[in-house]
């Protein structure tokens, strides 16, 4: 389980320009985080310090980003959110 400090810093990271993203990338800390492996957490981290235009276009599927990890996280957003 992830320690408090690191869940708090995500969240606040997780607050991007519009409430889509907040949603998307917010809902994805609370329901896959905690089960996610090591590697899985290290990658959303590093995902989250992308700008909100290429988070988008990635969400909407009009680009992919060029790192496998985070496209597999891109994907399960996608496909919990039906995108």
């Amino acid at each position: 389980m992830p320690d408090d400090g690191r869940l708090r810093r995500l969240r606040w990271r997780t607050r991007r320009g519009t409430r889509e993203l907040d949603a998307l990338f917010g809902g994805w800390l609370d329901e896959r985080f905690a089960d996610a492996d090591e590697t899985q957490r290290k990658a959303f981290d590093e995902l989250l310090d992308v700008q909100d235009p290429d988070l988008w276009d990635w969400v909407m599927g009009h680009a992919r980003p060029e790192r496998a990890d985070w496209q597999g996280i891109i994907d399960d957003i996608r496909t919990r959110h039906r995108l």
